[in-house]
């Protein structure tokens, strides 16, 4: 399996190379040549695997350079029931919805039992083997810069602690996460975790870490790589659950299903798009998105239009605060039929230029919701509190924020009897306060995260700044050629 950049470099990689370059030399982002399909036989056959077989069914369609006994190994490491507190790693919890009269099975998938309580350890458990197996293979380091807006960061952290030859730089936006999900970062002492909180949002978090990769002397000294799902390989460890989910709320190949996906940054549902091109039967997509309505605009107009920071809204779903949202290049790579060319132009100089680009009248936009199966919701606080309430009056769960917006926007794009899955993004213990305000009382805690918020935190303060983080970097980090 080759990857190519969606803006056209000429090289093609492999997916350990890809697995520690992060972006490609051209600014662009790496995907498979092709979509291996996935048949009829392969779907029975794949039904009822435990989760962590099924991952490398699906990973060694696109890992062929690692022997095929090392990925199955590294899989069976990463999805046990010790990690993931259930056989199942990823359960369906059925929903009674009171707020539709519609007839369909309405589920939760249950992303969020893993270390740090988010759907991001789905993922990065997996990265953080498959980094330490790729290194040690080559005898080689790597100094990874990631940028969070909340749940990201403390996942990779966690994924990253005690792994020989691998330092973390994590960037996030100053003062914009939840208490508790500073304090799972900040209080981190190991020597090879460095927090870095960025006077800013996270989109100038993600644009400092976009633009140190694309310094490729710097990067190549200190040999960067990164974490965020900009990293094909990340991404394609969520593909896996989409699989586990359509096989867990399905008795046959023919039942098709929906998907309601929280989103800012496009990654998460990316990997569904990913899943359906394979051929997994997926009906729709649908992308729930908050006050940042960024992704919502386009599948509505077909106009792209990142927000500024100062129009980047502060909401009580704060990691989907994202107005710039990078694997959406991958989907329109894919939309324009994998013209590079255009992508180069759309995303390297009309948003440069303009901050925008218009697609409603290119004849691939109506494919966005007839061939690829999108479609696009918008949730507020109001909503958020709203359908808060409403789960843990009906169904006695409390769920958090963002899996609210999903369930929210899930309930407008409900199909006949087909299911409708919602994918939870976290657990609510880490929005504490808006689920008081919806409530009137605290989200239950975990066993192991009990006054996670008063230990000594460690993180230092910098602008927005590409140069300020360069100079952590040098000063801190193992690795450099």
């Amino acid at each position: 399996m080759d990857y190519v950049s969606t803006r056209g470099h000429a090289s093609q990689q492999r997916f350990c190379d890809i697995l520690l370059e992060g972006l490609a030399p051209d600014g662009g982002l790496y995907l498979p040549s092709r979509y291996p399909r996935v048949d009829d036989a392969t779907l029975t056959r794949w039904r009822g695997l435990p989760y962590a077989e099924l991952a490398f069914e699906v990973l060694s369609l696109y890992v062929d350079d690692i022997p095929a006994v090392e990925l199955r190994s590294i899989c069976a490491r990463t999805y046990t029931r010790e990690v993931f507190g259930s056989p199942e790693i990823v359960p369906l919890r059925r929903l009674v919805d009171k707020a539709s009269s519609n007839a369909a099975a309405f589920y939760l998938q249950a992303l969020s039992n893993g270390p740090t309580l988010a759907f991001k350890d789905m993922a990065m458990q997996l990265l953080g083997n498959l980094f330490e197996y790729e290194l040690a293979r080559r005898g080689e380091s790597l100094n990874i810069l990631g940028a969070t807006s909340g749940d990201t960061g403390s996942a990779a952290e966690s994924a990253m602690r005690g792994k020989k030859g691998v330092s973390v730089f994590m960037t996030s936006p100053h003062g914009r996460m939840s208490p508790f999900q500073q304090a799972q970062m900040f209080s981190l002492m190991d020597a090879n975790i460095h927090n870095i909180a960025v006077r800013g949002v996270f989109d100038d978090c993600q644009d400092i870490v976009k633009a140190v990769s694309n310094d490729l002397e710097f990067k190549r000294k200190y040999r960067i790589g990164t974490v965020n799902s900009i990293n094909w390989a990340r991404l394609v460890a969520q593909v896996v659950y989409y699989f586990a989910g359509y096989f867990q709320a399905t008795r046959a190949n023919t039942e098709r299903v929906r998907f309601t996906v929280p989103s800012g940054n496009f990654g998460n549902v990316c990997a569904g798009h990913v899943a359906r091109m394979m051929g997994l039967p997926i009906d729709a997509l649908v992308v729930a998105t908050n006050e940042n309505d960024v992704l919502d605009e386009f599948f509505r107009t077909g106009v792209y239009r990142v927000r500024s920071s100062a129009d980047t809204h502060e909401t009580s779903s704060p990691s989907m605060d994202i107005s710039k949202a990078s694997n959406f290049e991958r989907f329109v790579f894919d939309l324009v039929g994998r013209d590079a060319a255009l992508v180069r132009d759309l995303f390297d100089r009309q948003l440069r230029e303009h901050g925008f680009f218009d697609l409603s009248a290119h004849p691939a936009f109506a494919d966005a919701a007839r061939v690829f199966g999108f479609a696009s919701g918008r949730s507020t606080h109001a909503d958020r509190l709203a359908t808060i309430r409403d789960i843990d009056t009906h169904n006695a769960q409390v769920i958090d924020t963002h899996t609210a917006d999903g369930v929210k926007v899930a309930r407008e794009h409900v199909a006949g009897e087909m299911p409708m899955i919602v994918l939870e993004t976290a657990l609510p213990i880490k929005f504490a306060e808006t689920i008081v305000e919806a409530l009137g009382r605290q989200p239950e805690r975990p066993a192991g995260f009990e006054g996670i918020e008063a230990l000594p935190k460690r993180v230092v303060v910098v602008p927005a700044d590409v140069e300020a983080i360069k100079s952590l970097i040098v000063a801190n980090c193992e690795a450099r050629v």
